[in-house]
């Protein structure tokens, strides 16, 4: 099986598809790896497609304390995917706790980064929410040692953002909870431990992200309300970015709604890739 290393020895799985300019793809705390196949199925007819579990999610390696789980881990262990494959220079496309993670990238290896895409980032951020985030993150992190992942998924998997996906798609929910019940339950607690209550709020970023210079894509589904009002900030605090919001969608946008999630994410590419996603024009800002 294919691994790359981490800088501190952890082995992360990973797939890859396509020849052409690289796209690193970044899942979601309830995804691995596996969550990316259309997308992988899709791009890999243009690109070099890459999809790797995180550090806790199999067949990668379940580092055992929560505290080799944070946000910096889950960024430079992007980089270190694309340095094992020799690869100077990717797209980043990256899907809730993944959106968070190309945010970083963007931020602190922008030379990596040929374009990032956000997707569904941003859970937590609101000033109203972020302490129960953190108390509610911390509270199911204990749920998956006591009660294990397929217990835990049955209310998880349930959580509001995820119920569009349910009454839109049935088999694809219950394919996509399937492959949720089958992670490491003392992976799952770590991350939800270690990231998910531990990771500052995006907007705690704002300044720096006025900066950021790498294209952006920003995508969020209009039923994804925790997601809805960073992501509005997002596009407006980044020169570089463009927002796209999916109708009568939640959190996991990508398989939810996959052809109009890939055909935003292609056009937004080719544009990027021809030179023609410039930062906004200062003109088109309200006086």
């Amino acid at each position: 099986m294919p691994y790359a290393t981490a800088k501190d020895n952890v082995k992360l799985y990973y797939e890859e598809a396509g020849t052409g300019t690289p796209i690193l793809f970044c899942h979601e705390f309830a995804g691995d790896y596996r969550n990316w196949e259309l997308q992988m199925r899709y791009f890999s007819r243009r690109h070099r497609c890459i999809t790797y579990s995180a550090r806790g999610y199999l067949p990668s390696d379940v580092p055992k304390d929560w505290k080799d789980y944070s946000y910096k881990h889950w960024s430079s262990d992007a980089i270190a995917v694309l340095d094992h494959l020799k690869i100077d220079k990717a797209h980043f496309v990256g899907l809730s706790m993944g959106g968070y993670t190309v945010i970083q990238v963007g931020l602190d290896y922008p030379d990596r980064a040929l374009s990032i895409v956000p997707a569904g980032a941003g859970s937590g951020s609101e000033r109203a929410h972020t302490e129960d985030f953190r108390k509610n993150s911390k509270a199911i992190a204990e749920e998956f040692v006591k009660k294990g992942t397929a217990e835990v998924v049955k209310g998880y998997g349930l959580s509001p953002a995820r119920i569009s996906f349910l009454v839109k798609d049935p088999r694809g929910f219950e394919e996509f909870n399937k492959i949720f019940s089958e992670h490491d339950a003392l992976g799952c607690s770590n991350t939800m431990r270690g990231f998910q209550a531990e990771r500052p709020s995006i907007y705690d970023f704002e300044a720096e992200i006025r900066k950021i210079e790498v294209p952006t894509l920003i995508v969020v589904g209009d039923e994804d309300e925790p997601c809805l009002e960073p992501s509005f900030l997002l596009k407006q605090w980044m020169p570089t970015a463009g927002l796209v919001v999916l109708p009568r969608t939640g959190h996991v946008v990508n398989q939810e709604e996959p052809a109009l999630f890939n055909e935003a994410v292609a056009d937004f590419i080719a544009r990027v890739e021809a030179g023609r996603w410039p930062a906004r024009d200062p003109r088109s800002y309200r006086k």
